[in-house]
């Protein structure tokens, strides 16, 4: 099994990259773009997934894809630590207006993904009071996850999320499905920490997530 391993800073390309923006009060950038989601719901359904899961699914495979949103600045600012694997952090609308979060444990099978899934979401949906509450994250690290929410009712062209101090773990938003003649899409914004991630990395995050759909 792979390890979550330590990067040697010495001779590490991003290096004078990462000493750049570490030091800036917002070091972080967002990229909001379209992709085609169109007949993801007939394919989703196919392996037991909603629309809503299957995008969660081909998102959290995308970001496993790509090096740099595995990485996180070590809290003593000595280099970078790069995870072997990362999870999933969303939202769920709770039954009382208010909203929890879900902890969504990485499965590269969609279908087993949904499996695991569909239960958690339903406790996060009934639960009050704590935003973790009926949240049950098993043996998931808070500092493996990519944050995510979704705003269905918004067909949004740019967003921006809530950082905290030290915060450096990328954030995806997925907005409302839209007709564009023919075909079907869903504005997808990525944030991420530009200590870690350059435009490289958020250009090939996008390619794969497109080909993650299309291929459910």
């Amino acid at each position: 099994m792979p390890e979550d391993r330590d990067i040697p800073l010495e001779h590490w390309p991003r290096r004078a990259a990462l000493e750049h923006f570490r030091r800036m009060a917002q070091p972080a950038f967002s990229v909001t773009v379209p992709v085609d989601v169109t007949g993801l719901r007939d394919r989703a359904a196919r392996h037991g997934a909603t629309p809503w899961l299957a995008y969660h699914h081909a998102a959290l495979e995308a970001a496993n894809g790509i090096a740099a949103m595995h990485q996180t600045l070590k809290a003593d600012g000595s280099g970078v630590r790069e995870f072997a694997v990362i999870h999933a952090s969303t939202t769920v609308l709770r039954d009382d207006g208010s909203f929890g979060f879900l902890t969504l444990p990485r499965e590269p099978s969609l279908a087993a993904f949904a499996e695991h899934a569909r239960p958690r979401v339903e406790r996060v949906r009934q639960g009050s009071g704590s935003l973790f509450a009926g949240d049950e994250p098993g043996d998931v690290r808070e500092e493996t996850l990519v944050h995510m929410t979704a705003l269905p009712w918004l067909a949004f062209t740019a967003f921006t999320h809530a950082r905290g101090t030290g915060d450096d773990r990328p954030k995806l938003a997925f907005g409302r499905f839209v007709e564009q003649g023919d075909r079907l899409l869903m504005p997808v914004a990525l944030d991420v920490h530009h200590a870690l991630c350059d435009g490289v990395h958020v250009g090939r995050f996008f390619e794969r997530l497109q080909a993650n759909l299309d291929m459910i």
